[in-house]
């Protein structure tokens, strides 16, 4: 992946033209860098006429006053020192990318007056800028005006300065490997359905034996050998064959029980024999977000040497209305035995989920699982675009989870499950229903359906249909692939779970 910013960090610089990007508090009269940038005072009186109040997140442009040794400064206010949060740093990096407008060399002066600024905090700056400064744009012959990169296509040089620039530059490893592992994401989810599919898939996520990742890709015919007869169903009406795809990152002691991440698939989404309206249709290429937030995640935990024995399984189809593809009333066995009536062909990630869950389970033996799926419209209709859907059969890991999304600001909202809900997937043909046949509670019903196919074994199941494609972009994403669950399950294990 080519990154827009190519940066260093340093305690001092002598600096010559370029663009200076300074910060100010609301409640402190002093800008971080002014005894280099502004000679002569002038900052104060610009602020004055412009009315610069030093907002948390405001900015104002100036041409550099008389005497400065830069040409063009940019002021970014911080709001009250006491109001700043963990995740400020971030956005702030992404108010700065948006703001420098194609300057090919950048200096920002970090160092805010009050002593608030320490490595991860310059890290993370960095790290905004990173996520902002992503694009997908390779499928168009004339690129939009207005890149955040320097000119001509060449990376802008960032300088940031910060009297803890050692430590800065360690922290930035971390950071520029979630960066990848997010934009990754990203870039599986923005591809087109003609170019990605199950196959392309799979071989995307084999390219991360580069990083020690190791790679397994199971065919059809080995998924077929296994019983995964609920996956094999859903892929069954396309003619481009599914894959199983079984990344391990090793990087914990040789006993350690391994941590799992199972990833839906979907590569798209047509709604099989029950299909979808023709309308919004071009957005199911993004069904597979779970299985891409996976594959990111992975890389991130490669890139950063995490200590760690990590699993990421993403079962890979596409959901095709073809002559051979499944119907409703088609009863089909699971990997573990189970039956399932097929009420919905639209409701197929579930059954995808079902024999990876299993797979994983009886193979691994995991500490716990999670998965993540664009499962339901539903949990869009009851949380909107700003929490994911959190189900799960343990406090621990909910509690880990819930408290990981507040610090990476992925944010997660736990959903009940229960016996009542349970009951609406009996099947008077098969074990069970793959939906409801409600609109009532129908995220609440797909997770009851995976949980029939975890054991004891810890599990969370998070819908994130509604935030990893389409979401309100913001300061650090203006993507319509957001890449959301790589920060935060990356932010879980190194937490919780890292030794």
């Amino acid at each position: 992946m080519t990154s827009p910013f190519e940066f260093s960090f340093v305690r001092s610089v002598k600096q010559s033209g370029g663009t200076a990007v300074v910060f100010k508090l609301s409640d402190n009269d002093v800008v971080s860098g002014a005894e280099t940038v502004d000679p002569g005072d002038s900052f104060a009186r610009a602020m004055r006429i412009a009315k610069f109040k030093a907002k948390k997140l405001s900015k104002l442009d100036i041409i550099a006053p008389s005497g400065s040794p830069t040409d063009r400064v940019i002021i970014i206010g911080l709001g009250k020192a006491a109001e700043i949060i963990a995740h400020d740093w971030l956005k702030l990096g992404g108010v700065a990318a948006a703001a420098i407008d194609g300057a090919d060399k950048v200096t920002i002066y970090l160092d805010v007056p009050g002593g608030i600024i320490n490595a991860k905090i310059a890290a993370d700056f960095a790290l905004g800028m990173l996520l902002r400064g992503y694009r997908f744009d390779k499928y168009k012959s004339i690129k939009d005006e207005g890149e955040e990169t320097g000119s001509a296509g060449k990376p802008a040089k960032i300088t940031i300065v910060t009297s803890g620039s050692v430590l800065a530059k360690r922290q930035f490893e971390n950071s520029l490997a979630v960066a990848n592992g997010v934009n990754l994401a990203r870039d599986l989810v923005n591809e087109p359905p003609n170019v990605l599919g199950p196959s392309e898939f799979a071989a995307k996520a084999k390219e991360l034996e580069a990083l020690g990742v190791e790679v397994e890709i199971l065919t059809e015919r080995e998924m077929r050998r296994l019983g995964m007869g609920a996956l094999l169903g859903v892929a069954q009406g396309s003619v481009r064959p599914p894959r199983l795809v079984i990344m391990q990152w090793k990087g914990g002691k040789p006993k350690d029980k391994p941590h799992a991440f199972i990833g839906k698939g979907v590569v798209f989404d047509t709604g099989g024999i029950s299909i979808k309206p023709a309308a919004g249709m071009e957005d199911m290429k993004g069904d597979m977000g779970g299985a891409a937030a996976v594959t990111g995640l992975m890389h991130v935990l490669a890139a950063r040497k995490a200590k760690i024995n990590a699993i990421g399984i993403i079962g890979l189809v596409e959901n095709m209305p073809d002559g051979n593809a499944q119907r409703p009333g088609d009863i089909v066995t699971s990997m573990s035995g189970q039956t399932i009536e097929i009420i919905n062909t639209d409701a197929e990630g579930r059954l995808v989920l079902c024999d990876a869950l299993w797979y994983c389970n009886e193979r691994f033996k995991p500490v716990f699982m999670i998965n993540l799926a664009t499962l339901t419209g539903a949990i869009g209709v009851a949380l909107g675009s700003y929490h994911a859907g959190l189900f799960t059969n343990d406090d621990t890991l909910a509690a880990n989870l819930l408290i990981s999304g507040i610090n990476a600001n992925e944010r997660l909202w736990r959903m009940p499950l229960g016996r009542d809900y349970d009951k609406m997937i009996d099947s008077r043909f098969a074990d069970m229903k793959n939906t409801g046949g409600s609109r009532q509670g129908g995220a609440i019903t797909a997770a009851q359906f995976l949980k029939r196919f975890v054991g004891n074994t810890p599990w969370a199941h998070l819908d994130i249909a509604s935030t990893a494609m389409g979401a309100p972009n913001d300061e650090i994403n203006t993507s319509w692939a957001t890449g959301y669950g790589v920060r935060l399950l990356d932010e879980l294990v190194r937490t919780y779970y890292e030794n």
